[in-house]
């Protein structure tokens, strides 16, 4: 596939190393490998930079000046657009909404929310009521009759444009996992979609035999399929691809709702650090890999080969549910 095709800003990202994780497999009694997409190297990491490369190469293309986003306040989408603004040398306006019912003073203000400050973001809070697309599309025009030259990257930056970052991922897999053999499945956390459709376009042309499973960390997987079916057709279309693998989502993990933590994602978040030293985010990845444990442990995956965890990053977060 031609992603190469489409211009991206080779110094937003880079490749990042896949791991074996010993005593958590000794633990789980099956091979798991990490993916360390929380070591990109730009605002403390993450996936959404993959995607950024992309999508900010389109924004200097036409441009502009400011970078409009939206999402959460603890959102690592918008602290990544924040970074990417400031190595750019760009404007950065977000748009953030609180989902929790009942916020602590260190969701307000400390983990990314602290970051965006440091960052230098304009932030405005979000209206009840509109959506944050419409709210980002009234966003810009304002923008507009102010003499800015605003570009507005999607919450989450999953648009097909931004998932083609997962898409040269699973490339990027392919060639890391060549002396991995018989490797059974990827597990990703599925969210905004565009990391979970890129890479289920990537890994069925350039892994067709590996199973990708996508672990729902916003709603059921009801409610997830269509959005991530959407992206990963749009995808395939851009591409001049064929997708005929049905889409894996497990959505029993995410309750009680996207920003909320819940036992299983804190249980699987702390079995991580203290057999591996390494940090999940409490709302993504934590579920995401509660989702895989609770599959091996169910015999929930086919065959018995080793298993590839996507971490896509999202650590700051932690400071924020202290």
């Amino acid at each position: 596939m031609l992603i190469d095709n489409y211009p991206k800003i080779e110094l937003v990202g880079a490749p990042t190393p896949i791991e074996y994780l010993p005593r958590l497999s000794d633990y789980a009694e099956r091979d798991i490998y990490i993916k360390r997409d929380d070591l990109t190297p730009l605002g403390l990491g993450g996936n959404k930079l993959r995607k950024l490369e992309f999508l900010a190469a389109q924004a200097l293309q036409e441009g502009a000046d400011v970078l409009l986003t939206a999402g959460a306040i603890q959102s690592n989408h918008v602290r990544q657009t924040a970074a990417v603004a400031a190595k750019l040398g760009l404007k950065c306006m977000a748009i953030l909404e609180n989902p929790l019912e009942e916020a602590t003073d260190s969701y307000q203000h400390n983990g990314n929310r602290l970051l965006l400050d440091l960052l230098g973001v304009n932030v405005l809070s979000a209206q009840v009521g509109p959506s944050l697309a419409e709210q980002l599309s009234t966003q810009a025009e304002l923008l507009q009759a102010q003499g800015f030259r605003p570009y507005v990257v999607p919450v989450g930056g999953s648009n097909t444009l931004g998932s083609l970052g997962y898409v040269g991922c699973a490339q990027e897999i392919m060639h890391q996992v060549a002396d991995i053999p018989d490797l059974s499945a990827v597990i990703v956390a599925s969210g905004s979609g565009g990391t979970h459709a890129g890479l289920s376009v990537g890994l069925e042309h350039y892994l067709p035999q590996v199973a990708l499973v996508g672990v729902t960390v916003s709603r059921s997987s009801v409610q997830q399929q269509p959005i991530v079916e959407a992206l990963r057709q749009s995808l395939a279309e851009t591409l001049k691809v064929n997708v005929k693998q049905p889409l894996e989502l497990w959505g029993e993990f995410y309750a009680p709702g996207y920003g909320y933590t819940n036992d299983s994602g804190n249980e699987a978040l702390n079995l991580l650090a203290q057999l591996e030293g390494i940090f999940l985010d409490p709302v993504y990845t934590a579920k995401a890999m509660a989702g895989m444990l609770s599959g091996i442990n169910s015999h929930r995956f086919a065959g018995s080969g080793p298993l590839l965890f996507i971490h896509t990053g999202g650590s700051p977060a932690l400071f924020a549910y202290s």
